[in-house]
């Protein structure tokens, strides 16, 4: 029988594509990954590794057999799930968060979870969704909190499910006393924007192509506090969700922006790992946590109310 252990190693090198990534990720050392990789290529009794530089690469039987590793993990996360039905609620849940769920959504399921489930283990982490949902897949985490934005649908991974959790409207925010009051007055304005790569980075710049110029992006920050500090002092107008606020819109106006202008927030899990009871116990806390924090969404938009989503 092969060894479940070094499976979990094939099926990594084949996500992150070298011995270094796989050890970095596991707290390995590389040596120890490559020595449980030979033993495994010893069981199998095939070549699965070949040369590339100085790296190695998986031989088609490699793929093959890394495949299969991931059915086989897919299985036993599968019978514990089952196993884990009938028992208290006393494991951990790791959680890849965004910055403003981890702020505003997860506080919240926490004291959810400390009363339906005191025996429950959140550890959470703050990255991009790109990395969450890359994680996730590879059991880096056990649920990940991702967004999309409309016209920029994330790709669906049949590992992984998807459960909406709402919609989060999006804003143009300038500083207060601005004669600002639609995106196109903001042509010769700096902006500060999300980091290149992400959805929102992306998102942001055609709704300003939209509008008929090229933004003048000159910061940019994962962090959305640095973006409202930046708009607050006038150094920069920039498009930010509602779950930045929690209430406080002060030193700063919010003005409508045309068309779908929301984002769609989800949970996923992995499918096998989906029906595990603390998995659900999370999920069911955050969407209460959601529909608490959705009452509190600015109640003035450019002195209007705010349209209904």
């Amino acid at each position: 029988m092969w060894d479940l252990h070094r499976l979990r190693l094939l099926h990594e090198l084949r996500l992150r594509g070298t011995v270094t990534a796989v050890a970095r990720t596991l707290n390995y050392s590389p040596s120890s990954v490559s020595a449980q990789l030979t033993k495994l290529e010893e069981e199998v009794g095939v070549g699965l590794f070949e040369p590339d530089g100085r790296r190695i690469r998986l031989t088609a039987h490699g793929q093959r057999i890394a495949r299969h590793a991931a059915q086989v993990l897919d299985l036993e996360e599968d019978v514990r799930s089952e196993l884990e039905s009938s028992r208290p609620i006393e494991e951990t849940v790791r959680v890849a968060t965004l910055e403003t769920t981890g702020r505003t959504l997860l506080p919240r399921a926490l004291t959810t979870l400390s009363t339906s489930a005191p025996h429950l283990r959140v550890e959470a982490s703050v990255v991009p969704p790109e990395t969450g949902l890359t994680e996730l897949e590879a059991r880096g985490f056990d649920l990940a909190i991702a967004e999309q934005y409309p016209g920029h649908t994330r790709m669906h991974r049949d590992r992984l499910d998807r459960e909406v959790l709402g919609t989060d409207p999006v804003r143009l925010v300038v500083p207060e006393g601005s004669d600002i009051t639609a995106i196109a007055d903001t042509t010769s304005l700096p902006w500060v924007m999300e980091p290149e790569g992400t959805a929102a980075r992306y998102w942001a710049v055609q709704q300003c192509r939209a509008a008929g110029f090229e933004p003048d992006i000159r910061f940019d920050s994962a962090d959305l506090e640095i973006h409202v500090h930046l708009v607050r002092a006038g150094h920069a107008v920039s498009l930010l969700p509602d779950l930045v606020w929690s209430g406080n819109t002060g030193g700063i106006r919010l003005i409508e922006l045309p068309g779908p202008s929301h984002r769609e927030l989800f949970t996923s899990a992995r499918r096998t790992a989906a029906s595990r009871p603390a998995i659900r116990a999370v999920r069911a806390a955050l969407e209460e946590a959601f529909t608490e924090v959705a009452s509190a969404r600015p109640t003035e938009v450019d002195g209007r109310p705010p349209a209904t989503r």
